[in-house]
């Protein structure tokens, strides 16, 4: 799995959040993804490797910038994980 972190430009509300979300969701197919309007971030965990192009093209129209992706490989931590 992997973990996407993209810095995006113009979210200021949780409503921004939401539609930012939404948007990825329906674009791409994600384990989650949340925003953070006070960090300017979206994080996104999926199954395979996101590229910049395709986040950009799920985010097309919305009037929100991309200003970087950065990818890493994800490993689920919590109770029941493999150690």
């Amino acid at each position: 799995m992997y973990k996407t972190t993209v810095k995006i430009d113009g979210m200021m509300c949780g409503m921004c959040e939401s539609h930012i979300n939404d948007a990825i969701r329906t674009k791409i197919s994600v384990k989650k993804v949340s925003s953070s309007h006070k960090k300017g971030e979206t994080v996104i965990i999926s199954e395979y490797k996101l590229t910049s192009e395709m986040i950009a093209d799920a985010l097309d129209g919305s009037g929100y910038t991309v200003m970087s992706v950065t990818c890493e490989t994800y490993e689920k931590k919590g109770f029941f994980s493999k150690k």
